[in-house]
């Protein structure tokens, strides 16, 4: 873990976290949706550790490279898709119900920032009934530019009365979501059950790593 700067020894304001596969494990659901995808467009399936590598970006950004012209079209299948299972196959992290409820007892705003679509992001909180946690959610195509930007942060913080900044800490899985706490001057959070690998470190910069939701739990919980 890297060494702590000297304003990280208390807690934020604010925190925002990722939704897939930092709070919740959708690996799977996104994987399905994916190949049926692929299949229907005329190109390869991935493997899963394919599916892990390239879904980063909002669908809106990542469609177009992937399909060209087309793109309108495999969206299409892939939400018909998505939309009929990712409900019924929505498994929540260990530690997070835990987390969410000790950090929202302790009056921190808190917050979700995700490149999911936020009309799939807003079901899957409210079928969990974690809305009672958050107190804005913000998905893919809410802002003018979704993750890496910082847009989708200012639009989850402006109801708070906190801006963007270091009161602010930023909870995700992947590069994306450190390089968009970075690029909006948050502290950068990173739960990721393989941080490490051969040759050197791989936690992207993040100011803060952690293998589980139950790690960074441990410190939230010594700090208050």
């Amino acid at each position: 873990m890297p060494e702590m700067s000297r304003d990280l020894h208390s807690l934020p304001k604010a925190i925002l976290f990722d939704w897939d596969n930092t709070l919740v494990d959708t690996w799977g659901v996104i994987h399905e949706s994916m190949n049926v995808t692929l299949k229907h467009m005329g190109q390869n399936q991935w493997t899963i550790e394919e599916t892990r590598k390239n879904v980063r970006k909002a669908l809106r950004e990542a469609f177009p490279e992937l399909f060209g012209d087309r793109w309108e079209e495999a969206r299409d299948v892939f939400y018909k898709c998505f939309h009929a299972i990712h409900l019924e196959r929505l498994e929540v992290k260990t530690g997070a119900s835990q987390l969410l409820e000790y950090l929202a007892r302790k009056k921190i705003f808190l917050g979700v920032v995700s490149n999911k679509s936020g009309r799939s992001l807003r079901s899957e909180v409210r079928y969990l009934g974690w809305d009672k946690y958050f107190r804005s959610l913000v998905g893919a195509s809410d802002a003018a530019r979704d993750k890496p930007a910082r847009d989708p942060v200012d639009l989850a913080l402006c109801s708070s009365g906190i801006s963007a900044g270091r009161e602010v800490w930023f909870v995700g899985d992947t590069d994306v979501d450190i390089q968009c706490a970075h690029v909006s001057g948050c502290v950068s959070v990173l739960i990721s059950q393989s941080p490490f690998e051969e040759g050197g470190p791989k936690d992207f910069g993040a100011e803060m790593t952690f293998t589980s939701l139950e790690g960074f739990m441990a410190l939230v919980s010594r700090r208050l």
